[in-house]
């Protein structure tokens, strides 16, 4: 583990695919309203989908959970997700940008995009968090947040409903925390007060 001591932390950032829709309520549901940064989540949903799961997630949860905007100033205390068939991005002044880029590893959204812009847009000032899922997708987002500086933090694949996202990310990187779904949102907390 390493220390953080002088770390301002300007984001999270989540990938999650198979099994997200229940870990994403177990770690956003105990969030609290008042979360110190933003968080931004891509999740594999079909090209079709409307914003029921942030509908749904807004109403489980204290934090304010939304679709992401095009344009968007990002705010703390709210949660971003990525639009069915929409790339989210970071771009380098902070705001949200949608694209209908081709996909990237067979989805669209890709966790991929979101994790490399916020990298780019955050340098060290981002936590990235590879969570349940099938596929890759995902795991050189997750490196080149920790290329730049970044926080990695992947859920222990013996703990996820879909183990291949967290040990394609874990084959590829050393993560700073591999943790189970009930020590999330402990530890985030304890990154983001103590060095924000």
């Amino acid at each position: 583990m390493r220390k953080n001591s002088s770390r301002r932390f300007k984001a999270v950032v989540i990938g999650v695919s198979t099994g997200g829709v229940a870990a994403l309520k177990s770690t956003l549901g105990v969030l609290p309203a008042d979360f110190p940064v933003p968080v931004l989540v891509t999740t594999h949903i079909t090209p079709d989908s409307d914003d029921g799961l942030a509908v749904l997630l807004d109403t489980l949860c204290a934090i304010r959970v939304k679709e992401a905007d095009e344009q968007e100033v990002l705010t703390s205390g709210t949660v971003y997700l990525a639009p069915a068939n929409y790339h989210l991005l970071v771009e380098r002044c902070g705001q949200l940008a949608l694209s209908v880029d081709p996909p990237v590893n067979f989805a669209r959204p890709s966790v991929d995009v979101l994790f490399e812009s916020a990298a780019e847009a955050f340098g060290p000032a981002l936590i990235g968090i590879i969570m349940t899922g099938a596929g890759f997708d995902g795991s050189k987002g997750l490196l080149k947040i920790k290329e730049t500086g970044g926080v990695t933090i992947v859920q222990d694949p013996a703990d996820a409903e879909m183990d291949c996202m967290p040990r394609s990310a874990l084959g590829l990187l050393k993560a700073d925390y591999v943790v189970s779904l009930n020590e999330l949102p402990g530890l985030l907390m304890k990154l983001v007060t103590r060095h924000t």
